[in-house]
């Protein structure tokens, strides 16, 4: 019984190489990770496994309950013999992996081999072989996930009900129990070692491609976050010699090169010599690849260097593409085709879709920058007319009863226009000088509202030089003129405040006029909104473009309280350089 046992066990080795074979089939790790498989999958495990069967049978030893002796192997049995084998395993294996239908077919397909072979136990065995499988489908239906434990009990237990089965059906009876006695124990040992084993297999080579996989994917994850900010710049000699940096150090390869269609931007490693960043492409297979866009693989044989010593004796040429067209190559070098493995292939290949992508963001963003810039341009000319056309009718007035006083105003607004042309060229301007136009718009606004308004300003000079869009203080103000004290008959006052607080610079426009609930207060800035007094265009405007350039957290902040007045102000983060100067101010003091 132990000669036996010990037998049995040896030939294990066979499934540990079943076990091996079968983790190189897709359709095996779709059983590994699938909920259900397809019906076309099922086929194929039911053959695989069923076939795993067969194997275990002829692997098995046949005993003669005659003589009790056992004969090494087994393809044709007398009528008092049987055999000892493992077929079990890969019946149980199906059925743990694949469910009762796999196990079922595989049980069939083992279990009719077993059938056509002979022997007194011919029909049992045949008949236990379909009854492992549907035991193991079961116990899979109840347990998606199978340990090592229950794979050594499924396969234990479907042994002993084959035992059993054997001592039902099988005839002469007392054969039958011969043959349990001596092959029973070491039988069910050894067919829930090998359902262990066979599974422990399993888990430790997809455990080691799992860790393989997550070590590449966390590479290029890593790759791709140190190349991003270089590639935003797009493709240049700057930002691949950086790029290729990365490749080299992170890939360890001989060297790393970029080009573009017609030169080397950058080459790292062995080869620099006569590789030389802004030297021509000297390789045919690089052209190759700009002209088709495909990945080349060359060797010694195909690389050609045209430097007959060149240590660079293997090379994989990836494309590097923009919208699809091939706008460059990036080529690992190796010392030999020997170090391309597999898996050397796809990372590469994974990296140049990546490294392409990363070129296409850059292009993205290159084209959103400048349709925002476009944008900007297009909502500062839109509020130089809204002005104008107040302008002018104030003027209008003033022609025939103070020409003089018109004159002066003529001359304020050609220098407020000329500064509202100048705005319109450049994406920002200085407080400072956006203080200034206000001051040239207040000079015209005074006239038309002759002693009923005044102007008061509380302005920290510090602040003065801070940076924000164009014609965006001006609006608020004539806002604040147009729609808050054009109906007070007196005492209408303007308050510009502009000071440092908390590493912000706030700017606040306050006016006594008759104020607005607080609903609207809530709409004026975040959309244009249709009345008799007017749009809202210019704060929406000039909301648009703080938030464009600051972020929401610069947006217009509406307070207004009817009957009393409105405040608007906004907030802007403070630059480094001046915030500083003011803690450096501070120290001195």
């Amino acid at each position: 019984m132990l000669e036996l046992l010990i037998t049995m066990l040896e030939r294990l080795g066979i499934i540990v190489t079943i076990a091996l074979i079968l983790t190189r089939f897709r359709f095996f790790k779709e059983m590994i990770y699938g909920e259900r498989l397809k019906r076309q999958q099922e086929y194929k495990a039911i053959l695989f496994f069923g076939f795993f069967g067969i194997i275990g049978t002829y692997s098995g030893l046949a005993f003669n309950t005659d003589t009790l002796q056992f004969n090494r192997w087994a393809s044709e049995l007398a009528s008092d013999e049987a055999i000892a084998n493992s077929r079990v395993i890969g019946v149980v294996l199906a059925g743990l992996l694949g469910g009762p239908k796999v196990g079922i077919g595989a049980g069939i397909i083992a279990g009719f081999h077993r059938f056509t072979l002979g022997g007194f136990t011919g029909i049992a065995c045949g008949l236990a072989s379909i009854v492992a499988g549907l035991l193991a489908g079961f116990f899979r239906r109840k347990n998606e996930h199978v340990k090592l434990s229950s794979a050594f009990f499924i396969g234990a237990t479907a042994e002993a009900v084959q035992m059993l089965i054997i001592l039902g059906i099988s005839r002469p009876l007392e054969k039958a129990i011969a043959l349990v006695e001596m092959i029973g124990i070491p039988m069910i040992i050894a067919n829930g070692l090998g359902s262990a084993l066979f599974l422990l297999i399993i888990n430790n080579v997809i455990n080691e491609e799992e860790k393989a996989g997550a070590f590449h994917a966390q590479k290029t994850l890593r790759i791709a976050d140190q190349t991003l900010a270089h590639l935003r710049k797009g493709i240049n000699h700057e930002s691949a010699l950086a790029v290729c940096l990365i490749l080299h150090q992170e890939l360890q390869t001989k060297a790393v090169a970029i080009t573009n269609h017609t030169e080397i931007l950058a080459h790292i490693g062995l080869g620099n010599d006569h590789h030389r960043s802004g030297s021509p492409i000297q390789t045919q297979i690089t052209r190759d690849v700009i002209q088709h866009g495909e990945i080349v693989v060359a060797n010694d044989q195909t690389i050609h260097c045209r430097e007959e010593n060149c240590p660079l004796g293997a090379a994989i040429v990836a494309p590097l593409k923009l919208r699809g067209e091939t706008i460059g190559t990036l080529k690992f070098y190796f010392s030999s085709e020997k170090e391309m493995t597999n898996l050397v292939m796809e990372l590469i290949s994974g990296l140049s879709i990546l490294l392409s992508n990363q070129l296409e963001i850059a292009e993205a963003d290159k084209a959103y920058q400048l349709a925002k810039e476009a944008e900007i341009k297009a909502l500062q000319a839109q509020i130089s007319p809204h002005f104008l056309f107040n302008s002018l009718n104030t003027i209008i007035s003033l022609v025939r009863i103070e020409p003089a006083q018109a004159r002066k105003l003529l001359v304020s607004l050609s220098h407020f226009l000329r500064q509202n042309l100048t705005a319109t060229t450049v994406s920002c301007t200085t407080l400072e000088q956006e203080l200034r136009h206000v001051k040239a718009y207040l000079s015209i606004e005074e006239t038309r509202f002759v002693d009923r308004l005044e102007v008061i300003y509380d302005i920290d000079e510090d602040a003065l030089l801070e940076k924000i869009p164009p014609l965006t203080l001006q609006p608020i103000v004539e806002n604040a003129v147009k729609h808050g004290i054009k109906d007070k008959e007196q005492d209408c006052i303007i308050m510009i405040e502009i000071q440092i607080q908390d590493g912000m610079t706030i700017v606040k426009v306050k006016d006594n006029g008759q104020g607005m609930s607080r609903e609207r207060a809530e709409q004026i800035g975040k959309e244009t909104l249709r009345s008799k007094s007017g749009s809202g265009l210019a704060l929406y405007n000039v909301n648009r473009r703080l938030t464009m350039m600051f972020g929401e957290e610069a947006s217009l902040q509406i307070s207004s309280t009817p009957g009393i007045g409105t405040t608007i102000h906004f907030a802007i983060p403070q630059t480094e350089e001046k915030a500083d100067e003011k803690n450096d101010s501070n120290i001195n003091r």
